[in-house]
């Protein structure tokens, strides 16, 4: 009898470690979740806007400038700095197929664990989404070895249905808005 006594007590304590554990690792999460990811990231001054001399869309030829100017104001969901002055996009970063109908842009994360590389692909993405004719494709993709789960974060980029389940979500849609609207800039 005391034999099942000890063993069924050092069961429980085994479940109860496994609890703590479980709980530890949510206190984490949520640590991650509140506090800021890269705290103190690199800012850089914003460059002088580009003054157009012709009206945009004249001869229907998309230039990757004229996309950098519409998206370089988009604020970074963790920090009151545009993508541009964090170095998250850059005119270089966009590119243009005509022939193919295809826009690419490539941002790179301002750090290799970054949680919002997804938010700020799907700013992007919400940004342009109006834009352009609709022949042309538009690609978004996290820049090649700048981010830990790169292939997972372009595949969802890219993917209709998980981008529109993921706008869905109310509080991602509300920061997604935030980004997008946010006059702090």
């Amino acid at each position: 009898m005391q034999r099942k006594n000890v063993i069924r007590f050092k069961g429980r304590l085994k479940t109860r470690g496994r609890e703590r554990e479980r709980d530890r690792d949510r206190d984490r999460e949520v640590e991650m979740t509140l506090g800021l990811i890269n705290a103190n990231p690199v800012v850089h001054a914003k460059k002088e806007r580009v003054a157009r001399t012709e009206e945009p869309h004249d001869d229907d030829a998309i230039d990757p400038l004229e996309i950098y100017e519409y998206v370089r104001d988009i604020r970074d969901p963790e920090h009151p700095y545009s993508l541009e002055q964090l170095s998250v996009l850059s005119e270089e970063s966009i590119t243009v197929d005509e022939k193919l109908g295809r826009i690419l842009i490539t941002f790179t994360p301002t750090i290799q664990h970054c949680s919002m590389a997804t938010v700020i692909g799907l700013c992007l993405r919400e940004k342009l989404k109006d834009c352009f004719h609709p022949h042309f494709k538009v690609d978004i993709k996290v820049a090649p070895g700048s981010h830990a789960d790169e292939e997972s974060v372009n595949k969802q980029l890219n993917d209709k249905e998980r981008v529109a389940a993921a706008l869905e979500i109310p509080n991602l849609r509300q920061l997604v808005d935030e980004c997008l609207y946010s006059s702090e800039l």
